[in-house]
């Protein structure tokens, strides 16, 4: 199964530029870190959240976690880099019980793909 509603997937800039590549933050800044490793960049976090999207398009759902709130859905595989190594991602994405709009939630490497 696909991501449900990929035609209306929601990344926000304060998600992608402010969390994921945000070398300040308490919390994104080790993932910052690691996707600055593999060529992103604040100023273009755009490339990014079109990366992200690409992942989620091209993967199966691995799990989903239902919740009092909506549903959690994790994907995993391979990731789209400027670098071209293309490591191995988990991103998860929620949809709350009255929307039909999955939202990132983060995107972090998995353990043990060298990356």
């Amino acid at each position: 199964m696909r991501l449900p509603g990929l035609d209306r997937v929601v990344i926000a800039e304060r998600k992608v530029a402010g969390y994921l590549l945000a070398l300040e933050h308490p919390t994104g800044r080790h993932k910052a870190l690691w996707l600055l490793a593999h060529g992103f960049r604040a100023e273009t976090w755009e490339a990014l959240a079109a990366a992200i999207k690409h992942h989620a398009a091209t993967h199966e759902v691995a799990r989903v976690e239902d919740s009092p709130f909506g549903k959690r859905y994790v994907v995993e595989g391979s990731f789209v880099t400027p670098d071209g190594r293309n490591p191995l991602i988990r991103s998860v994405w929620f949809v709350e019980n009255s929307e039909d709009s999955p939202q990132l939630v983060t995107i972090y490497p998995l353990r043990g793909t060298g990356t």
